[in-house]
């Protein structure tokens, strides 16, 4: 990797509060085509103009919910929300609009990043049930 290279990652992760296994691969193996990429991501969700900050999060953690997007990337957006003063509930609002545009699948796998971030105590059945879960 390229002190250029390096430089791009660190930057990225200041000014997102993330970066993601993407990122690193792209800016080891074809940093071109990460300055590319990464250009339309400033345009359209770093550089300030009419929806803030909070929004964008907002509106990443439900689109990467809908289409069933890498937990880990779902969970650092609603990290990055957190971080930005979202609320826990305004985040799980935002991804309880996946279930009727997307159904209960894409709603489960958004729930389950976000408890994974915020790790609410889960209720559990007072009856003995199956639980899905291989033994």
């Amino acid at each position: 990797m390229t002190a250029d290279a390096q430089e791009y990652i660190d930057a990225m992760a200041r000014s997102r509060g993330y970066v993601l296994d993407y990122h690193k691969i792209m800016a080891t193996a074809d940093f071109p085509v990460l300055l590319a990429a990464n250009h339309v991501v400033e345009a359209a969700y770093l550089k300030q103009r009419t929806l803030d900050r909070r929004t964008k999060e907002l509106l990443f953690v439900l689109s990467l919910t809908v289409l069933r997007a890498p937990k880990p990337q779902i969970r650092s957006h609603i990290q990055v929300a957190l971080d930005l003063g979202v609320s826990p509930q305004e985040i799980l609002e935002a991804i309880e609009i996946a279930l009727p545009e997307a159904g209960v699948v894409a709603f489960q796998w958004g729930v389950e990043a976000w408890q994974e971030v915020v790790g609410i105590e889960l209720m559990e059945p007072g009856v003995e049930v199956h639980d899905g879960q291989s033994q």
